[in-house]
Protein backbone atom coordinates (compact mmCIF):
# COMPACT_ATOMS: atom_id res chain seq x y z
CA UNK A 1 0.00 0.00 0.00
CA UNK A 2 3.08 2.54 0.31
CA UNK A 3 4.16 1.77 -2.31
CA UNK A 4 1.43 3.15 -4.64
CA UNK A 5 0.80 5.67 -2.13
CA UNK A 6 4.66 6.51 -2.86
CA UNK A 7 4.38 5.91 -6.83
CA UNK A 8 1.14 8.30 -6.91
CA UNK A 9 2.68 10.79 -4.71
CA UNK A 10 5.74 11.08 -7.28
CA UNK A 11 3.56 11.20 -9.79
CA UNK A 12 1.64 13.69 -8.84
CA UNK A 13 5.00 15.62 -7.96
CA UNK A 14 5.96 15.20 -11.59
CA UNK A 15 2.75 16.58 -12.79
CA UNK A 16 3.04 19.39 -10.77
CA UNK A 17 6.66 20.32 -12.14
CA UNK A 18 5.65 19.35 -15.19
CA UNK A 19 2.71 22.04 -15.31
CA UNK A 20 5.06 24.96 -13.51
CA UNK A 21 7.38 24.68 -16.27
CA UNK A 22 4.93 24.98 -18.63
CA UNK A 23 3.41 28.19 -17.29
CA UNK A 24 7.03 29.32 -17.36
CA UNK A 25 7.99 28.22 -20.89
CA UNK A 26 4.90 27.49 -23.05
CA UNK A 27 3.85 31.21 -23.34
CA UNK A 28 7.48 32.65 -24.07
CA UNK A 29 7.76 29.86 -26.84
CA UNK A 30 4.06 30.30 -27.96
CA UNK A 31 4.60 34.09 -28.03
CA UNK A 32 6.55 35.60 -31.63
CA UNK A 33 7.71 38.86 -32.59
CA UNK A 34 6.24 39.27 -36.17
CA UNK A 35 7.59 42.93 -36.14
CA UNK A 36 10.11 45.35 -35.56
CA UNK A 37 10.10 49.08 -35.63
CA UNK A 38 9.53 52.76 -34.20
CA UNK A 39 7.23 52.88 -32.04
CA UNK A 40 4.08 55.01 -33.27
CA UNK A 41 0.00 56.25 -32.54
CA UNK A 42 -0.70 52.48 -32.53
CA UNK A 43 2.53 50.29 -31.71
CA UNK A 44 4.47 50.98 -28.59
CA UNK A 45 7.40 49.14 -29.86
CA UNK A 46 6.37 45.85 -28.85
CA UNK A 47 2.36 45.62 -29.69
CA UNK A 48 0.44 46.83 -32.02
CA UNK A 49 -2.87 49.00 -30.17
CA UNK A 50 -6.07 50.83 -31.48
CA UNK A 51 -5.80 54.41 -30.73
CA UNK A 52 -8.97 54.85 -30.38
CA UNK A 53 -9.01 52.66 -26.97
CA UNK A 54 -8.42 49.12 -26.16
CA UNK A 55 -10.08 48.34 -22.74
CA UNK A 56 -13.13 46.78 -24.33
CA UNK A 57 -10.85 44.51 -26.76
CA UNK A 58 -9.37 43.15 -23.66
CA UNK A 59 -12.75 42.41 -21.63
CA UNK A 60 -14.51 39.05 -21.27
CA UNK A 61 -17.20 38.99 -23.80
CA UNK A 62 -20.03 37.96 -21.37
CA UNK A 63 -18.07 39.79 -18.25
CA UNK A 64 -16.99 36.54 -17.00
CA UNK A 65 -13.34 34.86 -17.60
CA UNK A 66 -12.35 34.12 -20.86
CA UNK A 67 -11.43 30.13 -20.41
CA UNK A 68 -15.29 29.92 -19.09
CA UNK A 69 -16.72 31.61 -22.04
CA UNK A 70 -14.67 29.46 -24.07
CA UNK A 71 -15.47 26.18 -22.37
CA UNK A 72 -18.98 26.93 -22.41
CA UNK A 73 -18.72 27.91 -26.38
CA UNK A 74 -16.54 24.01 -27.09
CA UNK A 75 -19.23 22.21 -25.28
CA UNK A 76 -22.13 24.15 -26.21
CA UNK A 77 -23.19 25.04 -23.26
CA UNK A 78 -23.86 28.47 -24.05
CA UNK A 79 -27.51 28.53 -25.30
CA UNK A 80 -26.16 28.98 -28.63
CA UNK A 81 -29.49 28.84 -31.33
CA UNK A 82 -28.75 25.89 -33.56
CA UNK A 83 -27.35 26.32 -37.12
CA UNK A 84 -27.78 23.80 -40.02
CA UNK A 85 -24.79 21.23 -40.33
CA UNK A 86 -24.59 22.20 -43.56
CA UNK A 87 -25.67 24.00 -46.02
CA UNK A 88 -25.10 23.09 -49.64
CA UNK A 89 -24.73 25.36 -52.67
CA UNK A 90 -24.92 25.88 -56.22
CA UNK A 91 -21.76 27.87 -57.67
CA UNK A 92 -21.76 29.87 -61.16
CA UNK A 93 -18.57 29.65 -62.50
CA UNK A 94 -16.57 33.66 -62.63
CA UNK A 95 -15.19 34.54 -66.28
CA UNK A 96 -11.79 34.13 -66.69
CA UNK A 97 -10.85 38.24 -66.30
CA UNK A 98 -13.50 41.06 -66.26
CA UNK A 99 -11.79 44.11 -67.97
CA UNK A 100 -12.07 47.90 -68.09
CA UNK A 101 -14.43 49.71 -65.67
CA UNK A 102 -16.85 46.75 -65.26
CA UNK A 103 -16.59 45.26 -61.93
CA UNK A 104 -17.82 41.76 -61.02
CA UNK A 105 -17.68 40.18 -57.62
CA UNK A 106 -18.55 37.13 -56.44
CA UNK A 107 -18.66 36.07 -52.30
CA UNK A 108 -16.90 33.02 -51.58
CA UNK A 109 -17.76 32.81 -47.75
CA UNK A 110 -16.85 34.55 -44.78
CA UNK A 111 -14.58 36.80 -45.94
CA UNK A 112 -13.66 35.69 -48.62
CA UNK A 113 -14.50 37.47 -51.77
CA UNK A 114 -13.40 37.55 -55.04
CA UNK A 115 -13.19 41.25 -57.08
CA UNK A 116 -12.56 41.04 -60.52
CA UNK A 117 -11.62 44.42 -62.43
CA UNK A 118 -9.24 45.93 -65.05
CA UNK A 119 -8.33 42.95 -65.60
CA UNK A 120 -7.26 41.79 -62.45
CA UNK A 121 -8.16 38.90 -60.03
CA UNK A 122 -8.44 39.79 -56.52
CA UNK A 123 -8.79 37.67 -53.71
CA UNK A 124 -9.79 38.76 -49.82
CA UNK A 125 -8.69 36.92 -46.53
CA UNK A 126 -8.14 33.41 -49.27
CA UNK A 127 -10.11 30.42 -47.08
CA UNK A 128 -10.85 27.18 -48.43
CA UNK A 129 -9.80 24.93 -45.60
CA UNK A 130 -12.73 23.19 -44.04
CA UNK A 131 -11.47 24.43 -40.36
CA UNK A 132 -10.78 27.95 -39.00
CA UNK A 133 -7.66 27.09 -36.21
CA UNK A 134 -4.04 25.31 -35.67
CA UNK A 135 -3.18 22.29 -37.78
CA UNK A 136 -6.50 22.20 -39.22
CA UNK A 137 -7.69 20.23 -35.97
CA UNK A 138 -8.97 22.67 -34.10
CA UNK A 139 -11.25 25.43 -34.33
CA UNK A 140 -14.54 26.08 -35.80
CA UNK A 141 -15.95 24.19 -38.67
CA UNK A 142 -17.16 24.78 -41.91
CA UNK A 143 -20.95 25.70 -42.31
CA UNK A 144 -21.26 26.83 -45.76
CA UNK A 145 -19.50 25.20 -48.95
CA UNK A 146 -17.07 27.69 -50.46
CA UNK A 147 -18.75 29.68 -53.83
CA UNK A 148 -16.07 28.97 -55.55
CA UNK A 149 -14.68 25.20 -56.04
CA UNK A 150 -10.51 25.86 -55.20
CA UNK A 151 -9.78 24.44 -58.87
CA UNK A 152 -12.41 27.13 -60.65
CA UNK A 153 -10.48 29.84 -59.58
CA UNK A 154 -9.55 32.01 -62.32
CA UNK A 155 -5.45 33.20 -61.82
CA UNK A 156 -5.14 35.35 -58.62
CA UNK A 157 -3.20 38.40 -59.05
CA UNK A 158 -3.63 40.11 -55.70
CA UNK A 159 -4.52 38.79 -52.63
CA UNK A 160 -5.53 40.98 -49.46
CA UNK A 161 -4.77 39.74 -45.82
CA UNK A 162 -6.24 41.90 -43.54
CA UNK A 163 -4.86 40.16 -39.94
CA UNK A 164 -3.82 36.87 -38.70
CA UNK A 165 -6.80 35.41 -37.06
CA UNK A 166 -7.39 31.54 -38.13
CA UNK A 167 -10.32 32.70 -39.97
CA UNK A 168 -8.61 34.91 -41.93
CA UNK A 169 -5.08 34.26 -42.58
CA UNK A 170 -5.04 30.61 -43.60
CA UNK A 171 -1.27 29.80 -44.39
CA UNK A 172 -3.15 26.13 -46.38
CA UNK A 173 -4.85 28.53 -48.93
CA UNK A 174 -1.98 30.73 -49.43
CA UNK A 175 0.38 27.88 -50.14
CA UNK A 176 -2.09 26.77 -52.50
CA UNK A 177 -2.33 29.93 -54.13
CA UNK A 178 1.57 30.70 -54.06
CA UNK A 179 2.08 27.74 -55.86
CA UNK A 180 -0.51 27.91 -58.32
CA UNK A 181 -0.19 31.53 -59.62
CA UNK A 182 2.21 33.66 -57.26
CA UNK A 183 0.11 36.23 -56.38
CA UNK A 184 0.94 39.69 -55.50
CA UNK A 185 -0.04 38.92 -51.27
CA UNK A 186 -0.34 42.33 -49.56
CA UNK A 187 -0.86 42.95 -46.00
CA UNK A 188 -0.38 44.65 -42.60
CA UNK A 189 2.47 45.29 -40.44
CA UNK A 190 4.46 41.69 -39.04
CA UNK A 191 1.63 38.95 -41.03
CA UNK A 192 3.93 39.14 -43.91
CA UNK A 193 6.19 36.75 -41.73
CA UNK A 194 3.41 34.68 -41.11
CA UNK A 195 2.87 34.02 -44.47
CA UNK A 196 6.54 33.66 -45.22
CA UNK A 197 5.58 30.18 -43.37
CA UNK A 198 3.94 28.60 -46.92
CA UNK A 199 7.21 29.45 -48.85
CA UNK A 200 5.16 32.94 -50.12
CA UNK A 201 6.50 36.75 -49.96
CA UNK A 202 4.04 39.34 -48.97
CA UNK A 203 3.94 42.76 -49.02
CA UNK A 204 3.33 44.36 -45.54
CA UNK A 205 2.46 48.01 -44.82
CA UNK A 206 1.27 49.96 -42.20
CA UNK A 207 -2.11 51.80 -41.90
CA UNK A 208 -1.95 54.99 -44.70
CA UNK A 209 1.22 52.77 -46.46
CA UNK A 210 0.35 51.91 -49.91
CA UNK A 211 1.80 49.31 -53.04
CA UNK A 212 1.40 50.22 -56.53
CA UNK A 213 0.19 47.23 -58.58
CA UNK A 214 -0.20 48.76 -61.54
CA UNK A 215 -0.37 52.15 -63.50
CA UNK A 216 -3.74 53.45 -62.23
CA UNK A 217 -4.38 50.66 -59.19
CA UNK A 218 -3.12 51.46 -55.86
CA UNK A 219 -3.58 49.64 -52.63
CA UNK A 220 -3.74 51.30 -49.56
CA UNK A 221 -4.28 50.51 -45.80
CA UNK A 222 -6.22 51.44 -43.89
CA UNK A 223 -7.55 51.81 -39.65
CA UNK A 224 -9.37 49.09 -38.33
CA UNK A 225 -10.73 48.81 -34.73
CA UNK A 226 -9.28 45.16 -33.99
CA UNK A 227 -6.98 42.77 -32.74
CA UNK A 228 -4.33 39.98 -33.73
CA UNK A 229 -2.80 36.80 -32.12
CA UNK A 230 -2.31 33.03 -33.54
CA UNK A 231 -1.07 31.45 -30.07
CA UNK A 232 -2.79 33.89 -27.31
CA UNK A 233 0.22 34.96 -25.60
CA UNK A 234 1.52 36.74 -29.46
CA UNK A 235 -2.03 39.24 -28.86
CA UNK A 236 -0.90 42.04 -30.99
CA UNK A 237 2.52 41.29 -32.18
CA UNK A 238 0.59 41.46 -35.95
CA UNK A 239 -1.58 44.50 -36.93
CA UNK A 240 -4.56 44.60 -38.73
CA UNK A 241 -6.37 46.82 -41.19
CA UNK A 242 -8.64 47.25 -44.03
CA UNK A 243 -7.33 48.28 -47.69
CA UNK A 244 -9.07 50.74 -50.07
CA UNK A 245 -7.99 49.66 -53.90
CA UNK A 246 -7.94 53.03 -55.64
CA UNK A 247 -8.74 52.25 -60.04
CA UNK A 248 -8.27 54.68 -62.35
CA UNK A 249 -11.97 54.60 -62.85
CA UNK A 250 -15.42 53.41 -61.89
CA UNK A 251 -14.59 54.07 -58.12
CA UNK A 252 -12.72 52.63 -55.23
CA UNK A 253 -13.00 49.01 -53.36
CA UNK A 254 -12.98 49.01 -49.62
CA UNK A 255 -12.62 45.90 -48.01
CA UNK A 256 -13.05 46.79 -43.70
CA UNK A 257 -11.29 44.07 -43.13
CA UNK A 258 -12.48 42.52 -39.50
CA UNK A 259 -13.16 45.40 -37.37
CA UNK A 260 -15.30 46.49 -34.26
CA UNK A 261 -17.13 50.11 -34.38
CA UNK A 262 -14.52 51.65 -32.33
CA UNK A 263 -14.98 55.42 -32.81
CA UNK A 264 -16.27 54.67 -36.35
CA UNK A 265 -13.70 57.66 -38.09
CA UNK A 266 -11.86 54.46 -40.19
CA UNK A 267 -14.66 54.78 -42.31
CA UNK A 268 -14.78 58.47 -43.39
CA UNK A 269 -11.18 57.94 -43.77
CA UNK A 270 -11.10 55.28 -45.99
CA UNK A 271 -13.73 57.26 -48.12
CA UNK A 272 -10.84 60.00 -48.20
CA UNK A 273 -8.64 57.98 -50.29
CA UNK A 274 -11.80 58.46 -53.44
CA UNK A 275 -15.33 57.59 -53.98
CA UNK A 276 -15.70 54.13 -53.08
CA UNK A 277 -17.82 52.03 -55.47
CA UNK A 278 -18.09 48.65 -53.18
CA UNK A 279 -17.83 48.32 -49.35
CA UNK A 280 -17.13 45.01 -48.06
CA UNK A 281 -18.46 45.28 -44.38
CA UNK A 282 -18.60 42.94 -41.67
CA UNK A 283 -21.92 42.17 -40.34
CA UNK A 284 -21.11 38.81 -38.25
CA UNK A 285 -19.70 36.84 -35.17
CA UNK A 286 -21.56 39.94 -33.14
CA UNK A 287 -23.41 37.90 -30.23
CA UNK A 288 -21.77 36.34 -27.41
CA UNK A 289 -25.06 37.12 -24.68
CA UNK A 290 -28.57 37.04 -26.15
CA UNK A 291 -29.47 40.28 -27.41
CA UNK A 292 -26.18 41.75 -27.69
CA UNK A 293 -25.66 44.28 -30.75
CA UNK A 294 -22.29 44.22 -31.00
CA UNK A 295 -19.15 43.10 -29.30
CA UNK A 296 -15.31 45.32 -29.20
CA UNK A 297 -13.62 44.04 -32.29
CA UNK A 298 -16.98 43.19 -34.19
CA UNK A 299 -19.14 45.05 -35.97
CA UNK A 300 -22.76 44.48 -35.87
CA UNK A 301 -25.63 45.28 -38.40
CA UNK A 302 -26.96 48.50 -36.53
CA UNK A 303 -23.24 49.41 -36.37
CA UNK A 304 -22.73 48.33 -39.41
CA UNK A 305 -25.65 50.41 -41.50
CA UNK A 306 -23.86 53.77 -39.72
CA UNK A 307 -19.99 52.92 -41.36
CA UNK A 308 -21.84 52.30 -44.64
CA UNK A 309 -23.65 55.79 -44.53
CA UNK A 310 -19.78 57.31 -43.10
CA UNK A 311 -18.56 55.77 -46.02
CA UNK A 312 -20.58 57.23 -48.65
CA UNK A 313 -19.93 53.86 -50.50
CA UNK A 314 -22.80 53.31 -53.40
CA UNK A 315 -22.59 49.65 -52.47
CA UNK A 316 -21.94 47.34 -49.80
CA UNK A 317 -22.23 43.83 -49.63
CA UNK A 318 -22.13 42.37 -45.91
CA UNK A 319 -19.31 39.56 -45.43
CA UNK A 320 -18.59 37.57 -42.03
CA UNK A 321 -21.29 35.34 -41.40
CA UNK A 322 -23.12 32.66 -42.05
CA UNK A 323 -19.66 30.00 -42.90
CA UNK A 324 -18.26 30.06 -39.62
CA UNK A 325 -20.06 29.49 -36.29
CA UNK A 326 -18.15 31.80 -34.52
CA UNK A 327 -20.46 33.34 -31.98
CA UNK A 328 -24.13 33.40 -30.05
CA UNK A 329 -26.45 34.65 -33.46
CA UNK A 330 -28.15 32.27 -35.45
CA UNK A 331 -27.41 31.15 -38.75
CA UNK A 332 -29.69 33.95 -40.45
CA UNK A 333 -29.80 36.59 -37.59
CA UNK A 334 -26.94 39.17 -39.40
CA UNK A 335 -28.74 39.38 -42.79
CA UNK A 336 -32.41 39.58 -41.41
CA UNK A 337 -30.93 42.71 -38.97
CA UNK A 338 -29.54 43.97 -41.38
CA UNK A 339 -32.59 44.83 -43.46
CA UNK A 340 -34.52 45.79 -40.44
CA UNK A 341 -31.86 48.19 -39.63
CA UNK A 342 -31.28 49.65 -43.57
CA UNK A 343 -35.37 50.29 -43.68
CA UNK A 344 -35.11 52.28 -40.36
CA UNK A 345 -32.27 53.91 -41.37
CA UNK A 346 -33.97 54.57 -45.15
CA UNK A 347 -30.35 53.55 -46.72
CA UNK A 348 -30.47 51.84 -49.88
CA UNK A 349 -27.84 49.72 -51.31
CA UNK A 350 -26.22 47.01 -48.55
CA UNK A 351 -27.54 43.97 -49.20
CA UNK A 352 -26.93 40.32 -49.28
CA UNK A 353 -25.38 38.58 -52.39
CA UNK A 354 -25.76 34.64 -52.28
CA UNK A 355 -22.61 32.72 -51.74
CA UNK A 356 -21.34 31.50 -55.32
CA UNK A 357 -23.16 33.84 -57.47
CA UNK A 358 -21.30 36.86 -60.07
CA UNK A 359 -22.91 40.13 -59.15
CA UNK A 360 -22.25 42.78 -61.38
CA UNK A 361 -21.11 46.22 -59.99
CA UNK A 362 -21.90 49.62 -61.51
CA UNK A 363 -19.51 52.32 -61.30
CA UNK A 364 -19.71 54.96 -58.19
CA UNK A 365 -22.26 57.16 -58.47
CA UNK A 366 -23.15 59.23 -55.10
CA UNK A 367 -25.95 57.63 -53.02
CA UNK A 368 -29.00 59.93 -51.72
CA UNK A 369 -27.99 61.27 -49.09
CA UNK A 370 -29.62 60.26 -45.62
CA UNK A 371 -29.37 62.02 -42.17
CA UNK A 372 -27.59 60.28 -39.41
CA UNK A 373 -29.70 58.15 -36.99
CA UNK A 374 -28.38 58.00 -33.60
CA UNK A 375 -27.79 54.52 -31.91
CA UNK A 376 -30.42 55.14 -29.50
CA UNK A 377 -33.00 56.61 -31.90
CA UNK A 378 -32.06 53.30 -34.26
CA UNK A 379 -32.64 50.73 -30.97
CA UNK A 380 -35.79 51.73 -30.09
CA UNK A 381 -36.87 51.15 -34.20
CA UNK A 382 -35.55 48.07 -34.04
CA UNK A 383 -37.19 47.15 -30.85
CA UNK A 384 -40.42 45.46 -32.36
CA UNK A 385 -41.33 41.67 -31.34
CA UNK A 386 -39.71 40.09 -34.86
CA UNK A 387 -36.72 41.92 -34.32
CA UNK A 388 -36.58 40.67 -30.62
CA UNK A 389 -36.94 37.20 -31.90
CA UNK A 390 -33.66 37.30 -33.70
CA UNK A 391 -31.27 35.11 -32.08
Amino acid sequence: MMVVVKVVAAAILVVVVILALAITIVPRFLDRIYYRGPASDHFDGQRFFNPDGDAETFAPPTGNSRAGFLWRYLTKRDGRPPWPDHVAIAPIAPPPRVEGDRMVVTWVGHATVLIQTQGLNILTDPLWSDRAGPFGLLGPTRTTEPGIAFDALPRIDIVLVSHNHYDHLDLATLKRLWTRDRPRIVTSLGNDSIVAQTGATATAIDWGGSVVVKPGVTIIATRAHHWTSRWFTDRNRALWSGFVVQFPSGGNLYFAGDTGFGDGRWAREAAAHGPIRLALLPIGAFRFTPGQMAIAAHMGPIDAVDAYRLTGAARAIPVHWGTFRLSYEAYDTPPKLLAAAMTCTGQRGFDPVAIGWPVDIAPYAPPAPVAAMSRARLLACLDTPAVRALE
